[in-house]
């Protein structure tokens, strides 16, 4: 079976030939895990594609038109697509963005007085945000350190879209009264 065309075992695919489906599998098998590996970046994602690939393939072997391109592309797509597809509907981690509030976020490669004026920067930050309503500093945290948006923070915090929009908003305008109001004393 090894020498039969790309082709030929695809339409042995199309007819249910077993022999045909095995060779097909074995053939595409590292190329089609790769890709979808390679978009992905995870194995077990990777093999759910791979193998959900194979399956369209088989579904709509006897869709195949040689005059589009060749039998490796047309599963390529399929594959590709179906990668995309998957991250798509991926959930973000979630993470307590109270958590996020305490974190130290100055970075250690800079000249010392960098690094004091932005720990001072960060520390005031901090104190800002821990002056906000917890809603408000949830939305923030979410959207500006996480860079969610707003309908993705609406559905992380369970509230309507507009709500978000709302405490995302008022929590900048709050913040930024805080900030310029410290910077001016």
């Amino acid at each position: 079976m090894w020498t039969v065309s790309d082709d030929a075992l695809l339409a042995g695919l199309a007819t249910g030939d077993p022999e045909a489906a095995s060779a097909f599998v074995r053939r595409f098998q590292r190329r089609v895990y790769g890709l979808a590996l390679s978009v992905l970046g995870d194995a077990r994602a990777a093999e759910d594609v791979a193998q959900e690939a194979f399956v369209r393939a088989w579904r709509h072997a006897g869709a195949f038109d040689a005059r589009r391109g060749t039998v490796a592309t047309w599963l390529l797509t399929i594959t590709r697509n179906l990668a995309i597809d998957a991250i798509r509907v991926r959930r973000p981690v979630s993470v307590d963005p109270e958590a996020l509030v305490g974190l130290d976020l100055v970075e250690s490669s800079a000249r010392p007085d960098d690094l004091a004026a932005r720990a001072d920067d960060a520390g005031r930050l901090r104190t800002a945000l821990a002056g906000l309503p917890p809603e408000q500093r949830r939305a923030l945290v979410l959207s500006g350190l996480l860079g969610y948006t707003a309908r993705e923070v609406s559905e992380v915090e369970g509230i309507p879209l507009g709500t978000a929009k709302t405490r995302i908003r008022t929590g900048l305008m709050r913040l930024r009264a805080v900030l310029v109001t410290e910077q001016a004393e």
